[in-house]
């Protein structure tokens, strides 16, 4: 499979009429390293794949290739994370307690408003005890006690259950990730609003995104569109995250026609006015974040790491772990153009706050990136900054 990755790209390098040196030179990887490639003695990577494919205008065919020969190594079954683990059981403890008032269901919101922010700042592994008691108590509450208060009660837990599986996800733990995102979908339906549901499958797409599984990211943002009532903020994210997917399969005129409805829904959506916390990004732009984050995936990592450096400047000091995910993303795009200069310096930028944030996700990119940078090993500003990459990639908070 390695071989016929290597025909296909010499088939396109000509039909481009590109010289092996030529191509080398476009996408910052040596002619040698190149003729390994086409000459099947080396396995393709994905960035290098995603490099060639925007350069020759291959539409996907050179990342599917890629994969193809991947999967002839080593054979994952993309089933195994989506039905992962039984649903977690919430355990209901101690005695009868009263109907809570409201002021007693605002305390537990703005504790868990301020869980959130403080998951902005920090390690997932900080807050992931105090969210599981939240949610846990809340259910408890719910059981005990009569409608309206149940349903709202299951609603908020819900939110938390949802924020509980992308912590998880950042710890590292996909199938716990996965078990809190379906139980957040579950308790949804029981208070009455399937709005989570459908971004139940958002966030599962999200799973398959950094598992690096097109298919499975798209056909999950496109359940998410499907699954129901929903507003236009989670359609938005769904279309989203579907754009996402197209991109990473290396789709140009997919990932468009997705990013457009995103758009049309963002526009559509207005200040959410539900009483219970918001779901997905706070980021100010979302959209606009994802759009660099994609065109490093389409093969076009000069215009991701432009965009990116405007994306950031809007973004909150306080929001250290979207700071730390997109900082990378653009350090990595800055890499893949040949820029090693501008990318040791934005990952300097973007080490202290990935450090804080101790992300899995993250550690994806930042891996990627060590690779990239590892090129360039004799460079001066890679010497100085790998150390610190290292220690990063390698820490446990």
């Amino acid at each position: 499979m390695v071989g016929k990755f290597g025909e296909l790209l010499r088939e396109y390098r000509i039909a481009a009429g590109l010289s092996m040196g030529q191509l080398a030179k476009r996408i910052h990887y040596s002619k040698g390293y190149l003729s390994k490639i086409e000459n099947g003695l080396k396995p393709p990577h994905d960035s290098m794949a995603r490099l060639c494919d925007g350069e020759l205008g291959a539409g996907g065919a050179l990342l599917a290739a890629a994969r193809s020969a991947r999967e002839a190594e080593v054979t994952l079954d993309r089933r195994q994370v989506l039905v992962a683990g039984t649903v977690l059981g919430v355990t209901l403890a101690g005695g009868p307690r009263p109907v809570p008032d409201e002021r007693v269901v605002f305390g537990i919101r703005t504790t868990f408003e301020d869980l959130r922010r403080l998951g902005m700042q920090t390690s997932p592994v900080v807050v992931l005890e105090s969210l599981t008691a939240q949610v846990r108590m809340l259910c408890a509450l719910a059981g005990e006690n009569p409608e309206p208060s149940r349903s709202r009660l299951l609603l908020l837990a819900a939110r938390i259950a949802e924020y509980t599986g992308w912590m998880q996800q950042e710890a590292g733990d996909d199938r716990r990730a996965l078990s809190w995102t379906r139980k957040a979908a579950e308790l949804a339906v029981a208070g009455g609003d399937h709005e989570i549901v459908s971004y139940a499958f958002v966030r599962e797409a999200g799973l398959a995104l950094y598992r690096h599984d097109p298919i499975a990211t798209i056909e999950l943002a496109r359940r998410a569109q499907r699954a129901g009532p929903a507003g236009s903020r989670t359609l938005a994210l769904a279309a989203r995250r579907e754009a996402q997917g197209h991109a990473l399969a290396g789709d140009r005129s997919e990932y468009d026609r997705a990013l457009d409805s995103a758009l049309l829904h963002a526009d559509a959506a207005g200040t959410d006015p539900s009483a219970y916390p918001v779901l997905g990004s706070t980021a100010p732009d979302p959209i606009g974040l994802a759009r660099g984050w994609s065109l490093c995936d389409l093969g076009r990592p000069g215009e991701a790491a432009e965009l990116l450096d405007r994306e950031l400047t809007r973004l909150p000091a306080d929001s250290r772990r979207t700071r730390a995910r997109f900082g990378v993303r653009r350090s990595l795009a800055y890499a893949l153009a040949g820029e090693v200069e501008q990318s040791c310096q934005t990952l300097t930028e973007t080490l202290e706050d990935a450090a804080h944030v101790d992300s899995a996700t993250i550690r994806l990119d930042l891996r990627e990136l060590a690779r990239n940078v590892g090129r360039w090993h004799n460079h001066a500003s890679v010497r100085e900054v790998y150390p610190e990459l290292r220690r990063v990639l390698h820490q446990r908070v």
